[in-house]
C-alpha cells in the first residue's frame, strides 16, 4: 500500500529508554509500525501511546512531541517528503 502511494522502503528507528523530544515537526509525512517498546505522541494537547503492532501517522509539518517508554522504542518508518506530494 505504501509503495503504491509513493512512500519509500521503511527504515528502522530506535530511541533510547525514557527519552523524549520536545515539540517539533518534520518536512515529511510518515507511517510507522511499532516493533518493540512504546512511544507516546502528543499532538495538539492530545496524547496517544503506541505499542508493538500499532501504526501511527504524522502529517508533514505536524507539530508533536514524543516520549519513549522504559524500554525505549523500535519502529519501522516510511517517510514521504513534501516535495514528492
Amino acid at each position: 500500500m505504501l509503495m503504491q502511494e509513493g512512500y519509500p522502503d521503511p527504515v528502522e528507528v530506535q530511541r533510547e529508554p525514557r527519552g523524549s523530544l520536545d515539540e517539533h515537526s518534520h518536512p515529511f509525512e510518515v507511517y510507522a509500525l511499532i516493533l518493540d517498546g512504546d512511544i507516546e505522541l502528543i499532538i495538539e494537547g492530545e496524547s496517544a501511546v503506541y505499542k508493538p503492532g500499532d501504526i501511527f501517522y504524522l502529517g508533514a509539518y505536524e507539530p508533536h512531541s514524543e516520549r519513549y517508554g522504559k524500554e525505549g522504542v523500535l519502529y519501522l518508518a516510511s517517510r514521504r517528503s513534501v516535495d514528492d506530494l
